[in-house]
């Protein structure tokens, strides 16, 4: 008790923001003790200092209350005159370096594991584009095999295309029931540009349209090979094998004269 006695006559000072920096370091000193007396005598005094405001009527300051007010004024005066001090590195609390620290190591880990995982899936995209080059590359030569099956098989069904329309030409269709079509010619002449030979399987049922399948444009030399795996129909269901003139990319219904066609039966 005897302690609290030195301070109770600077708590009121203290409320109103008067004391000069040595009075009011040693009241929070003790405040900071948790003296419960003192922090509830400097409650009372911010609340009854936040209402004299309200119920004290118009008075000047007394001279010691002014000195103490000019005082703590060039006090603050003085201080924000000096230049700013950082804090020395050892303000700096020991686990905000730790977080800094945590936080960068992760942030290194992460760009890590970024660089890892865009390898990873830049060598997954090359090996299945190689995978895709492989597969077509046996199916090429998948088709290349079947086609010469289809040529030299007793069993496959040859078909004479003859030309239309001022094409002498004569195509030549082998059907193989289980292996498809493969149809071929020489000196074929080059359809317009932006066009192909497309081939159509013409249906037996009556009114029934033709059916689209492959497109082609001969190589330089007029040659054309084509190879139908899987026809539309059956070769029994199959009335005849056409070939017209369509824009790149074919067409749905014929647009051109047939340039050559022949009966299947």
């Amino acid at each position: 008790m005897k302690n609290c006695d030195q301070f109770r006559e600077l708590i009121e000072a203290y409320a109103l923001g008067a004391l000069d920096p040595q009075d009011r370091a040693a009241l929070e000193a003790h405040l900071a003790t948790g003296c419960p007396e003192c922090a509830k005598a400097v409650e009372e005094a911010r609340w009854l200092v936040s209402q004299l405001a309200y119920a004290a009527p118009e008075a000047n300051p007394s001279d010691m209350l002014k000195g103490r007010l000019m005082q703590t004024v060039r006090v603050e005066a003085q201080s924000l005159g000096k230049p700013r001090v950082m804090p020395s590195k050892s303000a700096i609390p020991f686990w905000l370096w730790a977080a800094v620290a945590a936080l960068l190591v992760f942030s290194v880990y992460s760009a890590w594991n970024t660089r890892r995982l865009q390898d990873e899936i830049r060598q997954a995209n090359d090996r299945a584009a190689a995978l895709q080059a492989a597969r077509q590359k046996i199916e090429v030569q998948l088709a290349d095999l079947k086609r010469d099956a289809i040529m030299m098989d007793p069993a496959s069904h040859k078909i004479a295309l003859w030309g239309e329309h001022a094409h002498p030409e004569t195509l030549e269709a082998k059907w193989h029931s289980q292996l498809g079509v493969c149809i071929m010619g020489d000196k074929v002449p080059m359809p317009s540009a932006n066009h192909v030979l497309q081939v159509w399987f013409i249906p037996k049922k009556e009114g029934a349209k033709p059916m689209p399948s492959a497109m082609v444009r001969p190589d330089a030399s007029g040659k054309i090979m084509i190879y139908v795996s899987a026809p539309p129909d059956s070769m029994d269901n199959t009335k005849a094998i056409a070939i017209t003139e369509e824009p790149a990319g074919g067409s749905g219904w014929p647009t051109m004269p047939i340039l050559w066609s022949g009966n299947v039966t």
